[in-house]
């Protein structure tokens, strides 16, 4: 990581792409990446009115992802989600990877257990000049941090 002044550069928001299987897809946002831990309150006899607290079940936030609409975007991720569509969700570990300036792996977070939840097709609007944004979120069962 490169360093300023003696301390390290923070990693920019801005450069990442996901790996699925082998595909890598880039995305114009990634949003939702998170973690609560959910805390269960309990008293212990004797202990009076002091309250403890223990950790509970995890809960993973939904992944959102968006990206500009392109004619050739990989067939892949179309088929992962028709399977949850049909009912059948395949569960897969992608890989949200952040990369330096220099387009080279700084960090990654691999989501397990995987699989999309939905789909939004691009605004349409004949007057306007935007790009055509679909978005596609993602449910999983863990992260880990790489």
């Amino acid at each position: 990581m490169p360093e300023l002044s003696g301390q390290p550069e923070p990693i920019r928001g801005y450069n990442f792409r996901l790996d699925v299987d082998g595909y890598t897809g880039y995305f114009t946002r990634c949003s939702g990446l998170g973690a609560r831990i959910q805390s269960i309150a309990y008293r212990e006899g004797g202990a009076g009115p002091q309250i403890r607290r223990l950790a509970g079940p995890v809960d993973y936030a939904d992944v959102t992802l968006s990206y500009g609409l392109i004619p050739s975007v990989h067939p892949s991720i179309w088929l992962w989600l028709e399977s949850a569509i049909k009912g059948s969700p395949v569960r897969k570990t992608p890989s949200v990877i952040l990369l330096d300036a220099d387009g080279r792996e700084t960090m990654r977070f691999n989501l397990f257990g995987a699989w999309p939840v939905e789909w939004r097709a691009a605004n349409l609007d004949a007057l306007g000049r935007d790009v055509a944004i679909e978005t596609l979120t993602l449910v999983y069962e863990k992260i880990e941090r790489g």
